[in-house]
C-alpha cells in the first residue's frame, strides 16, 4: 500500500477510558483472591462456610441492588429485563443466606427440600423471562417458528446428553419409592432442566442480541453463563455428592454475581443520542441490517452442532452398554424432526433470498451501468476495486484501466491534502451524524487535462464509495461569474467591490503595519466634453484605453480599478518605508507618471482627443480604515480638481475639516429656506449720466437670531463648488446634496423676485428686475423647462421687467441648448445680460452666439479700474466692445465716486454698488423708486440713500457683499 493510499483512508485508533478499565482489574482480583481462597480451604472450616454461604450472598445482593439500581436509571424496554435480573440475584442471595443459616449460625445440615431450594428454584425463571425481553422479536410468523425451533435444537440436544449422563439415574430414583426419594430426585431434575433452559435462552440470545446497549446484554449473558456452568457442575453425579460450602465450585457462582453487578455500570453503554465512536477499519458494524431476515439469527453451524450433541448423548447409552432410554430416543426425534423442518424453512428461505438478490443484483447494475455519473468503491488501501462503465464518458479512460489504480495518484498533487483532511475526517465521525460526505477535486483524465470532479463519499465496508460527476463547466461559469461579479464589464478592471476588498486586506492583513501603502483616485478632466461631442461611443473607446494606460502604469502586485464612469483608481503597496517624506516622494512620482500617461492625447476614430486626469493621494496612515482610506484620496481628487485640474493633490487633515464645514453649512442653508430665514433685498442700478434709477438687482440676505442681515457668499461659494468644482455629482464632501440646497435657493430667489417685482409695477414703479442666475441652473433638468415662463404668466409681469443676469463659467456647458434657451426667453421680452464679463470661459462665445442685451463688468476690474492702468485698459477695450454691438453696461462694484467718474469717462452706461446704494428692503426701495434719481459724483460727493449707517458714511470697497442692518421698517 503506498503512502497517499493510506493516507486517504487511514484513520485513527480509539482507546478505551481508564475508568472501565479499572473496574475490570478490581473485578478480577476480587474474584481472583476469593477462587484462591476456595482452593486453600481458606484457612479454616468455619470461614471457608461463611464465604461459601455468606459470601455468595452478599456477590448476589450486590448484584441485585445493581441491576435495580440501573433499571431505575433508564427508561426504555431494558428496565423489565434488569428489573427481572434483580429478582433472580435477589432470589440466589437468599438461597445462599437460608444455607448459610443451617450451616454456619445452626450448625446442622441443610434438609432437603428446604427454603433454600425453592429460592435456588426461583433463580433461572426471571432470568430466562429477562433474556426473553432483551431478543429481538422476530417480525414474521416464520421467524417466530424459527425462533422455537433454534430455542428446541440447543435445549433437546444438551436434555439428550444430560439425561445420559445423569438425568436418567435420578429418575430411577424417584422410581425406586425410597423415603424422601422423591422429593430430592425432583430437586435434582429441576436444577438441570431449567439451567437447560437457562443455557438454550442465553445461546439463542447470543445470536439474536437487541442492538441496544450491547456490552452491557453481552455482559449480562456471560454472567449467567458462569452461573448456569457452576449449576451443571453441581449437580452432576461426581461433584454433588461430595460438595462443601467455600469448595472452588463456589467461585464459579461469586464471580458470575459480580460479573452481573459490573454488567449495566462498567461496560461501555449506547444510550440513544449517544453514539459510539469510530470502528477499527475493516469491522463490520453492529447496527448494519442483517441481510438474512430468517435464517441470519443463527450461524449455519448451529443445528448441526445440536444434532451433534443430541447424538452424543445417544452414543453414550450404546457405549456405556445401557438399555437405550426411551426419554432419550423421543428426545432425540424430536431434535431430529426440528432440524429437518428448520432446514426445509432454510432451504424456502435460501431460494427467495436467491431470487431477490438476483432482482436486486440485475436492478442495482442497470441503475449503476446506465448512470451518467461514475460510481467507483475504493479498497481501505485506497486502491479502485470497481468503476462503473460511466468513466468512459467522463474521465476519457477505461473503467477496467482505473481499477487497481490508487485513488490518490488520480488526484491533483494541490487539492489531495485536502482530500485526505475531508476523508479522515468523514471516517472519525459517527455514521449516524454524517451519512455522507461532498468533496470537489481536480480529478485527471484520459488526456491528461485536469477536471474539477463532485464526489458523494459512503462508507463500504472500511472502504469508501464514491458517486463522482463532472463539473468543470460548472466551475468554469462559477469563476466567470465571479469575476464579472468583481470586475468592470467595460475595461475589465477591478471594480469598486474588488478594490474595496484589497484595500481591506492590504490594511489587516501582513501589511497592517505598512503606512506607505497608498491609494490614488484618478478622475479623468474633460471626459463629459468628449461624450457630449463625439458621442458615447467614443467615450467608451477613452475609457478603455485609459484603462489599459493605467494597468501598464502601476508595479506588479498593485491594483488599478474602475470606480465608474470615468473615476479610477490605483492601491499602491508600500514598502515598508518609515520615512514620510521619502514615500510622499515615491508615491507622488508614481502618481505624475500616471498622470502624464492619461493625459497623453487619444487616437478615437481617426481624430485625436485629449483629457487630463486629476489625481488625489491618501496614505495608509495609523489605525485608518478602508473606507476612511478611500474618502481621503476622494477629497483630495476634488481638491485636485477645484484646484486647476490636470494635478496630483496629496491629503491633507484639513481637507476633511472643510468637507465638514460645507456639511454645516448645507445643513443651516435647508434650515434657513424651511424656516423663512432668508429676505430679499434689492440693489439700483442707476445710469451713470442721469443718475435715473434703471434697473434694480434681487440679492438674497439671510436673517441671523440677532436680526442682522449677512449676505450668502459662504452659501454661494459652495453652489460655485458644487456646480463648476464637483460637476454636481455626490462625492466626499457631498456636493451633490448642497446643488440641491443652492437650487431651491435659487428658485426660492426667482420666485420672490418676480412676485415682488409684479407688486411694484401694479403701484406705478416700472423698474425691471434683475435676478442672476448660472448657465448650468438655467439648464438644469430639475428646473421645469417652463419655470420662468410660467412665473411671468402667474404674477402678470409684464414684457422687459425681467432680466436674467447670466453666468457663463463652466466649458461644459452645452451652448447649442442654451442658445435655445435664452432665444426662447427673449422672444418674451425676458432680457439677458452676460455677467462677469471679462473674467468668464466663455464670454466671446457667449457675445457671438446667444442674445445678450446687456453686458455686466465683473467687480473685479472695477475694483482696480482706477489704481492700475492695464485694468483701465482692459476695461476700457471691454466697453468699446459693448457700445460698438449696440449693449448696454453695467458696471457691478462701484463703490467710490472715483470709479463712477472713470466708468462715465470709458463710456459705462450704467452702475451699481456703494456710491449709490446699497441692498434696500422693499420698504427702502420704494423711497427710492418715488423719488428716482440718485446724485452723480462729479467729484468727492456722498451719496444718497447709501444704505448705510445713519451718518451715511458707510462706504466700503467690497459694500455690496458685507453685511447690512436690517432698515427701519
Amino acid at each position: 500500500m503506498s503512502t497517499q493510499g493510506a493516507a486517504l483512508l487511514n484513520r485513527p485508533s480509539v482507546s478505551g477510558g481508564g475508568k472501565g478499565l479499572a473496574m475490570q482489574l478490581l473485578l478480577a482480583v476480587v474474584s481472583g483472591g476469593y477462587a484462591v481462597g476456595a482452593a486453600l480451604n481458606w484457612g479454616s472450616e468455619e470461614v471457608a462456610e461463611i464465604m461459601g454461604d455468606f459470601g455468595l450472598s452478599a456477590a448476589g445482593l450486590l448484584a441485585a441492588v445493581s441491576c435495580y439500581s440501573y433499571a431505575r436509571s433508564i427508561d426504555s424496554r431494558e428496565r423489565p429485563a434488569w428489573l427481572l435480573f434483580a429478582f433472580s440475584s435477589l432470589m440466589g442471595a437468599g438461597g445462599n443466606a437460608v444455607w448459610g443459616w443451617y450451616e454456619v449460625i445452626l450448625g446442622e445440615e441443610v434438609p432437603k427440600p428446604s427454603l433454600a431450594d425453592f429460592a435456588f428454584l426461583c433463580f433461572a425463571p426471571p432470568a430466562i423471562v429477562g433474556l426473553l425481553v432483551l431478543a429481538k422479536r422476530p417480525v414474521t410468523r416464520a421467524g417466530w417458528v424459527c425462533l422455537g425451533l433454534d430455542s428446541w435444537l440447543i435445549g433437546g440436544s444438551l436434555l439428550t446428553l444430560s439425561w445420559s449422563l445423569a438425568l436418567a439415574h435420578a429418575a430411577r430414583t424417584a422410581q425406586s419409592g425410597a423415603p424422601g426419594s422423591v422429593p430430592r430426585a425432583a430437586l435434582s431434575l429441576a436444577y438441570p432442566l431449567l439451567d437447560i433452559a437457562l443455557v438454550s435462552m442465553v445461546l439463542v440470545l447470543h445470536f439474536r442480541r437487541s442492538e441496544t446497549n450491547r456490552s452491557a446484554v453481552n455482559t449480562a449473558i456471560a454472567a449467567l453463563a458462569l452461573t448456569v456452568l457452576s449449576d451443571a457442575l453441581f449437580t452432576s453425579p461426581l461433584l454433588s455428592a461430595e460438595y462443601q460450602s467455600g469448595q472452588l465450585l463456589d467461585a464459579g457462582w461469586f464471580a458470575g454475581s459480580l460479573l452481573l453487578a459490573y454488567a449495566p455500570w462498567g461496560a461501555r453503554r449506547i444510550h440513544p443520542g449517544i453514539h459510539p465512536g469510530p470502528e477499527p477499519a475493516g469491522r463490520p458494524r453492529a447496527d448494519r441490517p442483517h441481510s438474512r431476515p430468517i435464517t441470519g439469527s443463527l450461524p449455519a453451524l448451529t443445528p448441526y452442532l445440536a444434532a451433534a450433541v443430541c447424538t452424543l448423548g445417544i452414543l453414550y447409552n450404546v457405549v456405556d452398554g445401557r438399555k437405550v432410554d426411551r426419554m432419550v430416543v423421543f428426545t432425540g426425534c424430536t431434535v431430529v424432526l426440528a432440524l429437518v423442518i428448520r432446514q426445509g424453512i432454510m432451504l424456502l428461505d435460501n431460494i427467495a433470498l436467491t431470487q431477490e438478490l438476483a432482482q436486486k443484483e440485475n436492478h442495482f447494475r442497470s441503475l449503476v451501468q446506465g448512470s451518467s455519473d461514475v460510481i467507483m468503491i475504493a479498497a481501505p488501501t485506497g486502491t479502485l476495486r470497481y468503476v462503473s462503465p460511466a468513466a468512459a464518458g467522463v474521465y476519457g479512460r477505461e473503467a477496467e484501466e482505473l481499477v487497481g489504480t490508487e485513488l490518490a495518484t488520480l488526484i491533483h498533487p494541490d487539492d489531495l491534502g485536502r482530500v485526505v483532511h475531508e476523508v479522515r475526517r468523514f471516517l472519525a465521525a459517527p455514521p449516524t451524524e454524517e451519512p455522507t460526505t461532498r468533496i470537489e477535486c481536480r480529478f485527471k483524465s484520459g488526456g491528461g487535462e485536469w477536471l474539477n470532479v463532485e464526489s458523494t463519499v459512503n462508507r463500504h465496508q472500511g472502504g469508501l464509495i464514491l458517486n463522482s460527476r463532472d463539473v468543470t463547466e460548472r466551475v468554469r461559469l462559477q469563476a466567470q461569474l465571479q469575476h464579472s461579479a468583481e470586475h468592470d464589464p467595460l475595461t475589465d478592471l477591478p471594480n469598486r467591490a474588488l478594490f474595496t476588498r484589497r484595500v481591506r486586506q492590504a490594511l489587516t492583513g501582513r501589511r497592517a503595519g505598512d503606512h506607505s501603502t497608498a491609494v490614488l483616485f484618478i478622475d479623468l478632466d474633460g471626459f463629459k466634453a468628449v461624450n457630449d461631442t463625439i458621442g458615447h461611443q467614443a467615450g467608451d473607446e477613452l475609457l478603455v484605453e485609459a484603462a489599459r494606460r493605467l494597468q501598464d502604469s502601476v508595479r506588479a502586485g498593485d491594483t488599478a480599478a474602475r470606480l465608474g464612469g470615468d473615476e479610477f483608481a490605483a492601491l499602491i503597496l508600500g514598502d515598508g518605508n518609515r520615512d514620510p517624506g521619502a514615500r510622499e516622494y515615491q508615491v507622488r512620482e508614481i502618481a505624475d507618471r500616471l498622470r502624464t500617461t492619461l493625459s497623453q492625447p487619444y487616437r478615437i476614430g481617426g481624430s485625436e482627443v485629449r483629457v487630463a486626469a486629476s489625481i488625489g493621494v491618501a496614505f495608509a496612515d495609523p489605525g485608518i480604515t478602508p473606507s476612511d482610506l478611500m474618502r481621503n484620496a476622494d477629497l483630495a481628487m476634488y481638491r485636485a480638481k477645484a484646484g486647476g485640474k490636470d494635478r496630483v493633490e496629496m491629503y491633507a487633515p484639513q481637507m476633511q475639516a472643510e468637507v465638514v464645514r460645507r456639511a454645516e453649512l448645507a445643513g443651516r442653508l435647508r434650515t434657513a429656506l424651511h424656516e423663512g430665514e432668508f429676505a430679499l433685498l434689492h440693489q439700483p442700478v442707476v445710469s451713470l449720466t442721469t443718475g435715473e434709477v434703471s434697473a434694480v438687482a434681487a440679492q438674497a440676505r439671510w436673517r441671523s437670531a440677532q436680526g442682522i442681515l449677512f449676505t450668502p457668499a459662504e452659501f454661494l461659494r459652495v453652489a460655485e463648488y458644487s456646480e463648476g468644482g464637483a460637476g454636481g455629482q455626490g462625492s466626499a464632501g457631498s456636493p451633490g446634496q448642497d446643488a440641491v440646497r443652492t437650487a431651491e435657493l435659487g428658485r426660492w430667489l426667482l420666485q420672490e423676485a418676480v412676485e415682488q417685482a409684479a407688486d411694484r409695477h401694479r403701484a406705478g414703479h416700472d423698474v425691471p428686475v434683475a435676478v442672476r442666475m448660472t448657465a448650468q441652473r438655467l439648464l438644469d433638468r430639475s428646473m421645469p423647462l417652463g419655470s420662468v415662463e410660467a412665473l411671468l404668466t402667474r404674477h402678470g409681469l409684464p414684457s422687459g421687467a425681467l432680466v436674467l443676469e447670466l453666468a457663463v463659467s463652466d466649458p461644459r456647458v452645452p451652448f447649442d441648448d442654451l442658445e435655445r434657451r435664452l432665444t426662447a426667453l427673449h422672444r418674451l421680452g425676458v432680457g439677458i445680460s452676460l455677467d462677469g464679463f471679462g473674467s468668464g470661459y466663455a464670454a466671446i462665445s457667449a457675445l457671438r452666439r446667444l442674445p445678450v442685451d446687456m453686458l455686466k463688468l465683473d467687480r473685479g476690474l472695477v475694483e482696480g479700474v482706477v489704481e492700475s492702468a492695464r485694468l483701465h485698459k482692459i476695461t476700457a477695450g471691454l466697453l468699446r466692445i459693448a457700445n460698438d454691438l449696440g449693449m448696454r453696461s453695467v458696471a457691478d462694484g462701484v463703490d467710490l465716486p472715483e470709479q463712477v467718474l472713470a466708468l462715465r469717462a470709458m463710456g459705462c452706461t450704467h452702475g451699481q454698488g456703494m456710491a449709490f446704494s446699497g441692498p434696500l428692503d422693499e420698504y427702502r426701495l420704494r423711497r427710492a423708486l418715488v423719488r428716482g434719481t440718485f446724485p452723480v459724483p462729479g467729484g468727492a460727493v456722498q451719496p444718497a440713500l447709501a444704505g448705510g449707517s445713519p451718518g451715511g458714511s458707510m462706504a466700503l470697497r467690497r459694500g455690496s457683499h458685507n453685511e447690512t442692518p436690517v432698515p427701519p421698517t
